[in-house]
């Protein structure tokens, strides 16, 4: 069997709540070898984890991110929600795929990689989003590891690989084809891919040639390395 980047999709969220530290660690301690995680940032700047525009589907608080502080958040979830920095020190020395959720401007990326710089973390975070989130972090730092988002079979343009430079092109496995991934090896990327969770969808995958693949059963895939 090819070695493949096993991803954790939002930690473990079949065993534990997504985008939890508890999570994030149940993952790791299944054989993921980095965690994927979604970042959008409180009302005062603080980077935390969730994926939605607001707490809603998993704490039950109808109010958007955006109108709520770091401590507002804390206090109407219990402290259920992590800030980045949590997150990240939670992880270890583990790898961490950071995607940057909802409109992403230079302030947001600023104030994630930030983060990611105070937590000794820049080596093993990389970044994944749609193409104007991640030419925000190419011009943030330009030695940045990224996995552009990608959800067309057209390819990107070549002017838009050159500026973004990503080493990852990351697909919805659904996309994927044979010719698909031989295309994006020829191009100079490797391919990752979201988010399949029966064996079978990832037995595919594998065959195809895939070098990464974010999923919520991170069990499966892991045994299914193992074979």
């Amino acid at each position: 069997m090819q070695t493949v980047t096993a991803v954790a999709h939002r930690g473990d969220p079949y065993r534990f709540r997504e985008n939890t530290l508890d999570s994030l660690r149940s993952a790791l301690g299944r054989g993921a070898d980095a965690v994927e995680i979604d970042v959008r940032l409180t009302r005062d700047g603080v980077p935390v984890l969730l994926h939605d525009e607001s707490p809603h589907r998993l704490w039950g608080v109808d109010r958007p991110l955006r109108a709520l502080s770091a401590e507002e958040l804390r206090g109407l979830t219990a402290g259920g929600v992590p800030t980045l920095a949590e997150a990240l020190a939670a992880t270890g020395e583990s790898r961490v795929m950071v995607d940057l959720c909802g409109p992403v401007g230079r302030r947001t990326v600023q104030r994630i990689m930030d983060v990611v710089r105070r937590s000794d973390a820049r080596e093993r975070v990389y970044y994944s989003a749609g193409a104007e989130a991640m030419l925000a972090v190419r011009a943030a730092d330009p030695a940045a590891e990224i996995a552009l988002t990608w959800t067309s079979l057209a390819p990107p343009r070549p002017a838009l690989l050159a500026a973004i430079r990503p080493r990852w092109l990351n697909y919805r496995f659904s996309l994927v084809s044979r010719e698909l991934a031989a295309r994006v090896h020829r191009d100079g990327c490797l391919l990752s891919v979201w988010t399949p969770d029966t064996r079978r969808s990832m037995d595919r995958l594998l065959d195809l040639g895939v070098d990464s693949i974010t999923t919520n059963r991170i069990d499966v895939l892991h045994a299914l390395r193992s074979r």
